[in-house]
This record gives structure tokens, sequence and C-alpha cells, in this order.
């Protein structure tokens, strides 16, 4: 995995680009109107995204249409499954933990029990 991958997408405002284009393809002045930053902003941005592969253009007569591309993101959801494994494991072992801790409460005979 590329650690540019999380640099790119660090920045926040990167982020709300990404956000704004998981719905299709955008102009440059659409996501002025979404990320509420100027449009030389957007451009710089948007520029960073491309080079780093999240992102495409599509020129349509003067308009330049932004999109999202599929590779960096399931490069990311790779990555992350990698490690998913090792958080379920944990998850269920502190889940058999309460169960085995609730199971032994309600085991305990009436007459064991502690006054309230």
């Amino acid at each position: 995995m590329n650690v540019d991958v999380f640099q790119t997408l660090a920045d926040p405002t990167r982020r709300r680009i990404v956000e704004a284009l998981k719905g299709g393809e955008l102009s440059v002045n659409d996501l002025v109107a979404r990320v509420d930053i100027q449009q030389s902003g957007v451009s710089r941005h948007l520029g960073i995204l491309q080079e780093a592969g999240f992102v495409q253009v599509r020129p349509e007569g003067t308009k330049r249409l932004y999109s999202l591309r599929p590779e960096p993101f399931q490069e990311l959801d790779a990555w992350v499954t990698g490690y998913r494994s090792l958080w379920e494991a944990r998850l269920d072992r502190f889940g058999q933990a309460l169960e085995r801790r609730r199971k032994a409460r309600t085991d305990v005979p009436k007459s064991e029990e502690e006054p309230p």
C-alpha cells in the first residue's frame, strides 16, 4: 500500500471533494459550491487527487468533469481487510468472555447470591 494514499486523504478538503464525487461526475464549479472553497483551491486539490489516482477527468465541451476512480479505494479496502480479521478475532474473544461472565452470574444458585 502506498503511504501517499493516506497523505492524500489526510486533508479534510480533499475528503470533502471525494465525498461530493461519490454521487457521480461533477465540474469544478459544482465542487466549488459543494465544498465551499474558492475555485483555485478546488483545482489545486483536484490536481493532487488526480496525481494520486483518486480522480479522473473527462472533457465535455468547455467543462471538465471529475469522477472517482475505483482502484485506490479497492487498494484501501484490501489494506483494511488485512486488519479486519485481527479486530474481529479480538471482538469475538471479548464477546465470548462477556458471555461466560453473564452465564457464570446466572448459574449461581439462589442460596449463594448476596442479599440486595
